[in-house]
């Protein structure tokens, strides 16, 4: 089965972020991709230590870098990169099943030529940002990640979600 949408953390750096962004992956069914460097290990002794035990229940796939992602995932995919001073506001995205959203890592953001890469192939419409107030930075990272996964897929009528009866 297809997962409804495809997050990817470009060099993530804190262990309980992206063990939240798991725990979201494994409750809507969303596939999470992580480019390397990563702040953190994988394996299950270091897993279980830093709090990212959800691993097991999800698709988590590991790239050596964002080229490679970009071919595991298909180039004909939609990307859309989450980033502070998007031309456009991640809830005016029509999302659709297969969608990729790029995030950034928690200090650094994005590097600015994958985000002109994606304007160049995509346009300025590819780079969406979540609104707050004026003089913030920016979300911590599993909470941007948060917001834009649930209103894709309430947008896509929660596909496959149980009943919260």
């Amino acid at each position: 089965m297809r997962s409804m949408f495809r997050i990817v953390l470009f060099e993530p750096e804190i262990p309980p972020n992206t063990g939240n962004v798991i725990r979201l992956c494994a409750n809507t069914g969303a596939e999470l991709h992580l480019i390397k460097p990563l702040g953190f290990d994988l394996d299950r002794r270091s897993v279980r230590r830093a709090g990212l035990d959800y691993r097991w229940m999800t698709a988590v796939h590991v790239h050596a870098d964002i080229e490679a992602c970009r071919q595991a995932l298909g180039l004909a995919a939609r990307w859309f990169a989450v980033e502070t001073g998007g031309a456009r506001r991640y809830d005016e995205v029509n999302w659709q099943p297969g969608d990729v959203m790029l995030f950034g890592s928690e200090r650094r953001g994005l590097p600015q030529d994958i985000i002109d890469t994606l304007r160049r192939e995509s346009g300025e419409a590819a780079i969406v940002s979540i609104p707050m107030r004026e003089g913030n930075r920016s979300l911590n990272l599993s909470n941007a990640v948060s917001l834009v996964t649930y209103e894709a897929w309430r947008q896509n009528g929660f596909g496959s979600a149980g009943s919260t009866r």
